[in-house]
């Protein structure tokens, strides 16, 4: 961006308001055919956030906390990974619990809530840690008021997307609520997603499932994604169906950015 981009515009802080619209690296500027020094060195500390966020481990107590832990219940089961490493490279063993977790999983949880609450690591524990104590309680303070049994939340280690469908075989929920960190890029390493199935089932492909993405402090938040959530899993359970069959009811105005200065 020239130095004199603000004036030609017409409004010395236009070009500031729409920086504030977006994380991304727009009309940041330049030294010659190079960023800034300033820009390469945020580049440079997101990009190892990223990094960061990909390899860290889910520890349940030191993710969380042991307060987070015992009020939730919380315990952790594994998927067929053996390792971070092998997780990474075998995206299907995420998508399997271990035979060990299975027999933890039906020892644990009682079946057939109405609504399943699941912690998966996914790719970022680090969206995991800064979503998910904030915004479980919302999602039960709004499955109170539709009076819906949730079952015991848990995490899993090493997890896919995938593994909905397992969790639907072994507990039979009407809905299961997959909180798991997104893939993170160079504007937010801390982005958490929900994915949403009605009764999956082996077999089912994300066409069967819906998804709320960008639940991070710039993106959805907390209360915004827990009303979301319990909204969209009302549709589905009004319809018997998830996925490309279930459009999410938003009002406009929600989803409306806020207008730029005159």
């Amino acid at each position: 961006m020239n130095s004199d981009l603000s004036e030609r515009l017409g409004n010395p802080s236009l070009v500031q308001a729409i920086r504030a619209r977006t994380p991304a690296r727009i009309l940041a500027g330049s030294s010659g055919p190079a960023y800034r020094t300033v820009t390469q060195l945020e580049l440079r500390r997101d990009h190892s956030a990223a990094v960061d966020a990909v390899h860290a481990e889910l520890d349940l107590f030191g993710t969380f906390g042991s307060e987070f832990v015992d009020r939730w219940r919380l315990f952790e089961v594994v998927t067929q990974a053996a390792n971070k490493q092998q997780y990474l490279m075998r995206p299907d063993l995420g998508r399997r619990l271990n035979a060990t977790s299975r027999g933890v999983l039906l020892k644990e949880c009682s079946a057939e809530a109405d609504l399943q609450i699941v912690i998966g690591d996914g790719l970022s524990v680090a969206a995991v840690q800064a979503q998910v104590p904030g915004l479980l309680p919302l999602i039960q303070r709004e499955a109170n008021a539709e009076k819906w049994r949730m079952g015991r939340p848990f995490c899993v280690r090493y997890c896919r997307v995938g593994i909905l469908n397992e969790i639907g075989e072994l507990l039979k929920p009407r809905v299961v609520v997959l909180l798991i960190g997104e893939r993170p890029g160079l504007a937010a390493a801390e982005s958490l997603s929900a994915y949403l199935a009605y009764q999956p089932q082996p077999g089912h492909t994300d066409a069967k499932r819906n998804l709320i993405s960008n639940i991070h402090a710039r993106g959805v938040p907390w209360e915004s994604a827990a009303k979301r959530i319990i909204g969209l899993a009302r549709q589905m359970i009004r319809a018997s169906a998830s996925g490309v069959g279930v459009k999410e009811e938003i009002a406009l105005m929600e989803m409306a950015p806020p207008a730029l200065p005159h």
